[in-house]
């Protein structure tokens, strides 16, 4: 048998970190993934799977990451069930994380501030001219390349 996934999708809102009463923490986020197709009026749509990690991984996840965050993450479809206030049975589907990747730098969903950006005083500042050119556009024809060039 095999239970394994892999998602890459934003957070829709800041993660929620809990502790169990043995102390492990576990924290809960739903992802926001888009799906590969349009629906008949073009739109792209979403899945909004819940997940749920633990241990480091739960705390890094509730310290470093908030709503927006790009992440991928792997793990397991799990499914569970209980009887609700309302006497009802209810069943969940949660995607348990086994590993997230964060994918975006800390800050890059959030506006830059003076003490992100550091000012550095008394430096000399080297002038680099940024060239957007292609080395191999020159349109002087074929690169040669021999077999001792090749590390295969």
């Amino acid at each position: 048998m095999i239970n394994r996934i892999v998602l890459v999708g934003r957070l829709t809102k800041k993660p929620e970190i809990k502790y169990s009463q043995s102390g492990v923490p576990v924290c809960r986020f739903t992802l926001a993934v888009n799906r590969t197709f349009t629906n008949q009026q073009g739109e792209k749509e979403a899945d909004f799977p819940n997940v749920v990690t633990f241990r480091k991984t739960a705390e890094n996840v509730a310290n470093f990451l908030d709503k927006g965050s790009l992440v991928g993450l792997e793990g397991r479809i799990q499914t569970s069930s209980f009887d609700g206030q309302d006497g009802k049975r209810v069943f969940m589907t949660d995607v348990v994380a086994d590993s997230v990747q964060f994918l975006e730098p800390k800050n890059n969903n959030r506006e830059n501030t003076d003490r992100e950006q550091p000012q550095y005083q008394n430096s000399q500042q080297q002038n680099y001219t940024r060239t957007d050119e292609d080395p191999f556009a020159t349109g002087r024809g074929p690169i040669e390349v021999s077999d001792d060039d090749l590390p295969f």
